[in-house]
C-alpha cells in the first residue's frame, strides 16, 4: 500500500557521562584529575531522495533513536560521540515538529535536515579542577537528546499535475506521454496512488481519481488533493463518454476551490479525452461548449490518435520551458 503521510517519534542520542578519575604515575599514587568528557549524543537527520515509497519503510507510532555517546575514559580521553541516524522521506516531503512546530520542506535530494540534536556529553573531573579545587571529586552526566515527534506529509513535486474525475483516462495519457506504466482498467479508481512519468525532462503526475466531495475527505481524491499543490500545470481531463462534460468539469473545478493551497489558481489546460468512443458531432459541439469557457485552447484527444497526444505535448512544452 502507498504511504504519503506518517507520524513517527524520534530521539537524538544521550550525550556520555564525564568520569572521575586520576593519574597514576611511579611514586605517585593519586596524582592530578585526569577524567575525560562524555562523548555527544548522535543526531538525528532527515534527508530526501528520488523514491515515492520511501515512507513505505517507515513504521507509524515506532521511536527513532539515534547512538548514544559513550563515557568518558582515563588519561583526559574523550567518549565516542554516538553514530547519527539518517531518515529518509521523498522529494517533496513536509515535515513538521508537533512540539515546537517548527516546518521543513524536503525539496532538494540528499541535503539533510537536522531534525533532533544530540545531547552534550558530561564534563570528567580534569574539567572542574582549578587552583582552589586541585582534586575535583565530581564529573558531570551525559545530557538527554532531543525528542520530538513528527509528522511526514508527502507533496509530490511535478510540472504537470494530470486530474480529473475517475474513469478520464488520466493513467492512459500519462502512458502514452511518458511511456510509464501506470494500471489501467475501465472501472473507477483503478489508480490507488500517484503515478509519475518523465518526458523531455517534463514531470508528469497522475493524481488519482477525485470526485465531489473529496475536499471534505470523500473518496480517493482527497488523499492526493495536497500532491497537486506543487504542480506548475494542470491537465484537466474530462471524458467525452460523460453525460454531463460541463457538470463533471465544474465538479472538479469545485473541489480544487474548496481545498486549500490556492489549486484553482494554476495554470490549466482542459484535454477532453476518448474521441474514439463518440462521435464526430459529439466532440465537436463539446470542444465549442469548453472554448467558451476556457481562454486557453481546449484539446480533444485519443490514445489511439498519436498525432493529437503530439499536439497537446507540444502546447505543453510551450507553457512549462
Amino acid at each position: 500500500m502507498f504511504k504519503d503521510e506518517i507520524k513517527i517519534s524520534v530521539t537524538a542520542g544521550r550525550g556520555g557521562d564525564g568520569v572521575i578519575h586520576w593519574r597514576h604515575q611511579k611514586y605517585e599514587d593519586k596524582g592530578g584529575p585526569d577524567g575525560g568528557d562524555g562523548g555527544v549524543g548522535g543526531n538525528i537527520y532527515i534527508v530526501a531522495i528520488k523514491s515515492l515509497r520511501a515512507l513505505n519503510k517507515l513504521k507509524g507510532g515506532r521511536d527513532y533513536k539515534a547512538e548514544e555517546g559513550t563515557q568518558g575514559g582515563a588519561q583526559n580521553k574523550r567518549g565516542r560521540n554516538g553514530k547519527d541516524l539518517t531518515i529518509e522521506v521523498p522529494v517533496g516531503s513536509y515535515i513538521k515538529n508537533l512540539k515546537t512546530h517548527e516546518e521543513y520542506e524536503c525539496i532538494s535530494e540528499n541535503e539533510p535536515i537536522l531534525i533532533a540534536a544530540g545531547g552534550r556529553g558530561g564534563f570528567g573531573n580534569s574539567h572542574y579542577k582549578s587552583g582552589a579545587n586541585t582534586t575535583p571529586k565530581k564529573a558531570g552526566y551525559g545530557h538527554d537528546g532531543q525528542a520530538y515527534q513528527i509528522y511526514i506529509e508527502l507533496r509530490i513535486i511535478a510540472d504537470v499535475g494530470i486530474i480529473g474525475l475517475p474513469n478520464a483516462g488520466k493513467s492512459t495519457l500519462l502512458n502514452e506521454i511518458t511511456n510509464a506504466h501506470s494500471k489501467i482498467g475501465a472501472y473507477p479508481f483503478t489508480t490507488l496512488e500517484p503515478s509519475l512519468g518523465v518526458a523531455q525532462d517534463i514531470v508528469f503526475a497522475d493524481i488519482p481519481g477525485i470526485i465531489e466531495g473529496a475536499s471534505t475527505g470523500k473518496g480517493l481524491g482527497h488523499k492526493f488533493l495536497r500532491h497537486i499543490s506543487r504542480t506548475k500545470t494542470l491537465l484537466h481531463l474530462v471524458s467525452l463518454e460523460s453525460d454531463d462534460l460541463l457538470g463533471d468539469y465544474k465538479t472538479i473545478r469545485k473541489e480544487l476551490k474548496q481545498y486549500k493551497y490556492d489549486l484553482e489558481q494554476k495554470q490549466e489546460i482542459v484535454v477532453l479525452t476518448k474521441q474514439d468512443l463518440v462521435d464526430e458531432a459529439v466532440a465537436d459541439n463539446a470542444k465549442k461548449l469548453f472554448d467558451k469557457h476556457n481562454t486557453e485552447p481546449v484539446f480533444v484527444i485519443s490514445s489511439t490518435d498519436k498525432v493529437s497526444i503530439k499536439k497537446l505535448f507540444d502546447f505543453i512544452l510551450t507553457k512549462i520551458q
